[in-house]
Formats: structure tokens, sequence, C-alpha cells
């Protein structure tokens, strides 16, 4: 009996990768045509979403989730990335996944709850 993965099994190996700072292993589970949909319209790409991480990644001070679901081949996760910035902001993300491969990716997230607070 081989252990194929299921597309729970890929997302959440792609989200303990990027989660645990190696964006490198997170991209291996990517299609190289994945399409992605995020709050910065700039970010399309594998290459793209790539780059997003890495940035991103450096700033997490810790990823609690909140749940997932899953639905033949989607995928959905609702955590919470903290930053110094803020620890209560909801992040969600749809996956599609064909084979070991995610193919989709639509982020939403509050953008503004990243940005460093308005001196009063």
């Amino acid at each position: 009996m081989t252990n194929t993965p299921t597309p729970l099994s890929v997302v959440e190996a792609y989200h303990r990768a990027w989660t645990g700072g190696d964006v490198d292993r997170a991209l291996t589970y990517l299609a190289e045509s994945v399409v992605c949909s995020a709050p910065d319209p700039e970010i399309t790409t594998k290459d793209d979403w790539g780059r997003y991480l890495a940035r991103f990644v450096p700033m997490l001070t810790g990823t609690p989730e909140l749940t997932r679901m899953e639905d033949g081949d989607r995928v959905a996760l609702w955590y919470f990335p903290q930053t110094a910035v803020t620890a209560t902001t909801l992040a969600g993300e749809l996956f599609r996944v064909d084979g070991e491969q995610i193919t989709e990716i639509h982020l939403a997230f509050d953008r503004l709850s990243y940005m460093p607070p308005v001196p009063a």
C-alpha cells in the first residue's frame, strides 16, 4: 500500500515549512504554474510568492492555527500570523491541490493590521 499524499497533507506540509522559516522547502509544494491571489496585486507567480514569503517570514513570532477544512482538491486554512505589531489578525488561505502540488493560493488578511502603529 502506497501513501499517496492528500490535498490536506500537501497543504499542511507547505504551511509547516514556511511558518517554520523554510521558504525554499515551502516552494517545493507549489506547481511552477501556481496561480497566486493576495492583497498585494504584484504577487501573481511562484517567484513573486517566494519573495513575499522571504520578506514576511522573518517578522513572524508565531502562527497559531484556528481551523482547516478540506473539500476534494480544495483546502482552507485560517490562522493568526503573529508579528511584533499584531497577534490577533486572522489570515485565511484557500488552496487547490493537484496531485502533490498546490496549483492555486488565495490569501486574505487585513494588511493594515501589520503596519506599525501611527505615533500619537
